[in-house]
């Protein structure tokens, strides 16, 4: 029966034989002659899966401007016929199914694309796929027997055709490699980032953009052995593979390593034969979370990046530094052949790759090799903080419970960064390292990660407990749930007979969206400036209070109100008077409107895109409220005076220009409300008229010159070699340090009195003097943990983190650090609701 199955299917190869079509055929032109539009990939790949019956395509979700998601899938006909049995048998590995395994197909997962102007990747993927799915291909048909293909062939649709669009609007007829010639200069924001100009190959662990999330739910059906990102760099470096540079996080396992170095001989090997250049273990390391190659090798891959000179800038043909022209067509060769170098030894590798993965489960849900092997949530406080906490590791598939009563515990408190005694109650989570997803559970909450060199290429901390702002301990021990955890459901707000306000908690983000589904329905709610007290209950600074008064023009008033609470989940409380047991009543002045702002983002040439990204996804996706764009270059020509707030993201230099700058000054004095990110507070430093210095004294500055003088006459002399590590001691990657937050100001509300903020710049400024220091270092004992260089370290202490200066009838709102980095910053997000909707009114 068999050898007729396998007779029939080898008819069936001969007679469709002449249908299928190499890139060339179906699209008409050599793969590098131009970028191939995403609507074409997808066409191309589709009738590959037509005309290829052991292939098959799976779309797996769309972008936020409705490109689809999907993978190609190739194996032997005979795996392909038992496809679903393979993929189950490697969950089982995992210990996310139950079971025993009774397959080997190693499963080798290449991504192409995810950032969008790397565009060599989408056309390499269309020859590599081609490549191994070519039915005359023996060697490719030799290697499937033993492994199952899938390949993603753009990650980034939305921004490989922001790329594409563009560059083949603006290319010349003839190949132009002139460095100065228009085609090589990729107008703001570029293709890099996704719609909301996020970038995704940061965003893995986060999974806060769409296409990150679809594409976790599919890997997680999968697992892979093998996962492969494909990249670009600038394009007068040659190509980089595996292995990967240090600092390694220490959890890699030996066979984890081991295998890079067999890709990176094997690919060594290719290269080689070619003549061509190529570099390993330098530059991109293992360490950040949330990397294509990271994620996937915290969860037991092995996860490897590939980046060829060229980027951007090169498009069809560009020069180099040393004038040679590197071609689009060369980038697709040397892509497609660490392609077909993956291909190679996952095959020839089959057999160990799935008995390590099995491996590597096993060792790590059994015998977690972490310091913190469990970790516990406090649950008595923030519900909302802790549920979009657990929502993160739901999407992650990690596994937690309710802790249960239990004291005498000990482990390390975030807060204060050292160990404390501790007792947990039924309404606490506890997550430990005996689970399947072992190793991201304790890379995910470590408070630190152990850094074999201080160069690196991201943040080195990013612990959930100070993301999301909530209490938490990590044990040395095993702390085992008491129970699976509950989730209580969410007892509905029930419309009174009667209610003259209903009044609402104001601590986390979900009420930063309940608030602005409020304002966008035109009601019109008011905030506490003072605490208070009403029937028993009591409420903090920011609370909401939506008067009936001031609300009489809003038909249905009460169950608006009420409809809106039960969509965010939110616990009102109703009350039948304005007199307040303690505090102000809801009449006094201190109890303000909160007027729907009308809000404008600021970007364009000189403005950081992801900063911008970041602000624009949290207006758009989170708050649900309108944002209008105004680009940098046509802001002096604007009215301004039809927004009461104005976001300066962070920027490279000043993003606006005198005339401009003085025109948004003039706004503010007028009453507006500018709130500058990062960089772009420096347009306002030491500036005649305002009160943002970076040093308190005149002397303060000048013991700061000679301090670098000393530092620079002492340096000097220091080998060349030397000079990286030099540069980075005045840095900041990833310091986490605890910010006092005067709660008594708007710009605070919410915030518990601390914030931890993520430094990720060397930035220092004095305390305002007459302005308001709303979040300070005041001392070194702020910092907690992450990589921050030994030279600015000490001058953290005594500053500035955010403040507000009153410029006339307006209002500055400085922060120098970015509140809600990446958008998974989440405790951070307050913040940046608190200066668009409170601070001011």
């Amino acid at each position: 029966m068999k050898k007729l199955y396998t007779l029939i299917l080898a008819m069936l190869l001969t007679a469709t034989a002449f249908a299928q079509k190499s890139p060339e055929e179906f699209l008409g032109y050599k793969l590098g002659d131009r970028f191939t539009p995403h609507h074409r990939v997808v066409a191309y790949f589709e009738h590959l899966a037509e005309t290829l019956p052991n292939v098959q395509l799976e779309f797996y979700g769309e972008t936020y401007e409705h490109r689809p998601l999907f993978i190609a899938i190739v194996s032997s006909p005979e795996n392909m016929q038992n496809i679903e049995n393979i993929r189950l048998d490697n969950l089982r590995r995992t210990g996310m199914e139950s079971g025993s395994p009774t397959t080997k197909a190693a499963i080798n997962w290449m991504q192409y694309n995810v950032h969008g102007n790397e565009a060599v990747a989408t056309e390499a993927a269309m020859m590599t796929f081609w490549e191994i799915a070519d039915p005359s291909n023996q060697q490719s048909k030799e290697w499937l027997q033993n492994q199952v293909l899938i390949i993603d062939p753009c990650a980034n649709p939305d921004g490989k055709d922001r790329y594409t669009m563009w560059y083949n609007q603006k290319q010349n007829n003839r190949l132009q490699p002139d460095p100065q010639s228009v085609e090589h200069f990729e107008p703001w924001p570029g293709g890099r980032p996704n719609h909301y100009l996020l970038d995704l190959n940061r965003d893995w662990a986060w999974q806060t953009q769409k296409e990150s999330e679809q594409r976790i739910v599919l890997y997680h059906k999968w697992m892979p052995h093998l996962f492969v990102d494909y990249h670009e760099q600038g394009i007068n470096e040659p190509f980089y593979f595996a292995p990967a540079a240090k600092p390694l996080h220490e959890l890699i396992s030996p066979f984890q390593y081991e295998f890079q170095e067999i890709y990176g001989k094997n690919t060594a090997a290719k290269f080689d034969e070619q003549g061509w250049f190529y570099f390993t273990k330098e530059r991109f390391d293992l360490l950040y979370p949330a990397y294509g190659d990271t994620w996937p090798t915290y969860n037991g891959a092995i996860g490897m990046t590939i980046e060829k000179g060229g980027s951007g800038r090169a498009g069809l043909g560009m020069l180099n530094a040393l004038g040679d022209t590197v071609t689009l067509r060369e980038r697709i060769e040397h892509q497609h052949v660490a392609g077909i170098s993956a291909v190679e030894v996952t095959s020839k590798n089959a057999e160990r790759l799935a008995d390590e993965f099995s491996n590597y489960f096993k060792n790590n849900s059994t015998n977690p090799s972490a310091k913190y092997k469990s970790f516990v949530i406090k649950g008595d406080q923030h519900p909302e903080r802790v549920k979009a906490l657990l929502k993160l590791l739901d999407k992650n598939k990690i596994k937690y419970g309710m802790a249960g009563n239990k004291s005498g515990l000990r482990g390390l408190d975030y807060e204060t960064g050292k160990s404390a005694s501790f007792a947990t109650t039924d309404q606490d989570i506890v997550i430990n390292a005996y689970q399947p997803k072992a190793v991201l559970t304790e890379i995910l909450f470590e408070p630190e990660a152990k850094l074999q060199d201080s160069i690196t290429y991201d943040i080195t901390s990013w612990a959930l407990p100070f993301a999301y702002g909530v209490k938490a301990y990590a044990l040395e021990t095993r702390l085992d749930p008491a129970k699976a955890f509950e989730a209580k459901d969410f007892e509905k707000n029930e419309k009174p007979e009667r209610a003259l306000a209903y009044l609402a908690p104001w601590n986390a983000t979900q009420h930063a969206k309940f608030l602005a589904a409020l304002l966008n329905e035109g009601i019109r709610p008011r905030f506490a400036e003072f605490p208070f007290e009403v029937n028993g209950a009591a409420f903090d600074a920011g609370s909401l209070i939506i008067h009936r008064n001031g609300n009489q023009y809003v038909s249905d008033f009460d169950q608006k109100v009420v409809d809106i609470a039960n969509n965010f989940e939110i616990k009102l409380t109703a009350t039948n008077s304005a007199y307040v047991d303690k505090g102000k009543d809801f009449g006094s002045p201190d109890v303000k409107p909160v007027k729907a702002p009308k809000v404008a983002l600021i970007g364009g040439s000189g403005v950081s895109s992801l900063n911008f990204g970041e602000i624009w996804y949290f207006f758009e996706q989170e708050l649900d409220y309108p944002v209008s764009i105004l680009e940098a270059e046509n802001v002096g020509r604007f009215d301004l005076s039809k927004y009461d707030v104005i976001l300066l993201p962070s920027s490279w230099g000043s993003s606006l220009g005198a005339g401009a700058k003085a025109k948004v000054l003039d706004w503010v004095k007028a009453g507006g409300k500018l709130i500058a990110f990062e960089n772009a507070i420096s347009a306002f430093a030491d500036e005649e008229g305002f009160d943002l210095r970076r040093f308190d004294t005149e002397e303060e500055k000048k013991a700061a010159e000679k301090a670098n003088q000393e530092i620079q006459s002492a340096e000097r002399l220091e080998p060349y070699q030397e000079r990286e590590r030099l540069y980075i001691a005045n840095s900041a990657a990833g310091a986490i340090y605890e910010v006092k937050i005067d709660g008594t100001h708007p710009l605070g509300f919410g915030m518990g009195g601390k914030f931890y903020t993520l430094k990720n710049n060397g930035s220092r400024y004095a305390y305002l003097n007459n302005g308001v220091n709303v979040g300070i270092i005041p001392s070194t004992d702020a910092y907690r943990f992450g990589y921050i260089g030994h030279k600015i370290k000490p001058k953290m202490a005594q500053t500035m983190v955010y403040g507000v200066e009153s410029q006339g009838r307006g209002q500055i709102v400085y922060m120098v650090d970015n509140p809600m980095f990446r958008s998974f910053w989440e405790s951070g997000k307050l913040l940046v609701a608190n200066a668009v909707f409170f601070v001011g009114q």
